[in-house]
């Protein structure tokens, strides 16, 4: 089952690092009870890879370099925006209640909580963003959050994968590494309510220069830019509160981990201290043959200065499919 998207726009956007224009094909695909607005890159007859981001990041954090070497490498490049973040609908109203102390030591415990939504709800989002595309069935590329959502469309559905990636994740097991109180306190004590737009912007790139790779530094510059397009294009930071408690409330993901077929690669970084090093090890020892990829000196993010190398541990797991 293949077939064209149906789009709310069409446009071509210059990757910063080609002189090419990338034709950029963006829609939204109802699905249950939310929109997904999503971005359909390179020619729709290649084979799809499907992007899957973390907490709180827009599609925009699969930044147009990493995309494109994955459309020159031959394939159809999709990413989207998860529930309750950039342009894909609002659970409005939906409030999260009990303890967050709680939840979060029931997470390092292995255990499920109330919350309005889990991880595994936003894998049927998922899903059913392949169907609304008329994908059959795609590579999957996970990052974070992403990589838990991945966990479990392929432990679900493998049918519908081809391949998977997994970066900078986990199982969710018990008694797995904590993160480092300094890499997670950003995302605990959010701005203000009345904070304008210059001291959100900041406290973003503050957030993602705690967790982002030392050894491969972003310049603060970049970080704003970044912060800066994200907020522009989609602030709202309740979203973020609701998906966090998705990570914190679904519990174990290894019944889904364990399930996995598809050729499979973990990568992780060696100094990541939002998902500790351990997070992406155990999920590469629930999955029977699947390579595990340490990159010295990473962290929580995809600096420059490793996207080839990401990238090119990806299409070397792609290629097994």
């Amino acid at each position: 089952m293949t077939g064209t998207p149906e789009t709310g726009r069409s446009e071509t956007r210059r990757s910063e690092t080609y002189e090419t224009e990338v034709e950029v094909r963006a829609g939204t695909a109802s699905v249950g009870a939310v929109d997904i607005a999503y971005e359909d890159m390179g020619d729709i007859e290649n084979p799809p890879i499907l992007l899957v981001m973390g907490l709180g990041c827009q599609l925009l954090t699969w930044s147009m370099p990493f995309c494109r070497k994955l459309i020159d490498a031959g394939y159809r490049v999709i990413r989207f925006d998860n529930r309750d973040i950039g342009l894909s609908g609002k659970l409005d109203g939906q409030r999260v209640t009990g303890n967050i102390l709680l939840r979060l030591v029931r997470h390092e415990l292995g255990q499920s909580s109330s919350v309005p939504y889990t991880v595994v709800d936003m894998a049927e989002d998922t899903v059913g963003l392949l169907d609304h595309l008329g994908i059959e069935s795609a590579h999957i590329v996970g990052a974070s959050m992403g990589g838990m959502i991945t966990q479990v469309v392929a432990g679900s559905h493998p049918e519908r994968i081809r391949s998977v990636s997994i970066l900078f994740s986990s199982t969710n097991e018990a008694f797995l590494p904590p993160p480092d109180v300094r890499a997670l306190a950003p995302l605990l004590r959010p701005p203000p309510k009345n904070a304008t737009r210059e001291q959100i912007i900041e406290h973003q790139a503050t957030t993602f220069q705690t967790i982002g790779s030392k050894q491969f530094p972003t310049t603060r510059d970049e970080r704003v830019a970044d912060a800066t397009e994200a907020y522009d294009r989609g602030y709202y930071p309740a979203g973020i509160v609701r998906q966090l408690a998705a990570i914190t409330g679904t519990g174990s993901l290894a019944k889904y981990t364990k399930r996995i077929t598809a050729p499979t690669v973990v990568i992780h970084g060696t100094a990541d201290p939002l998902v500790r090093p351990a997070g992406g090890k155990a999920i590469a020892r629930h999955v029977a043959g699947s390579e595990l990829v340490l990159i010295d000196g990473m962290a929580h993010d995809i600096p420059n200065a490793l996207v080839d190398r990401v990238v090119d541990a990806i299409l070397t797991n792609v290629a097994k499919a």
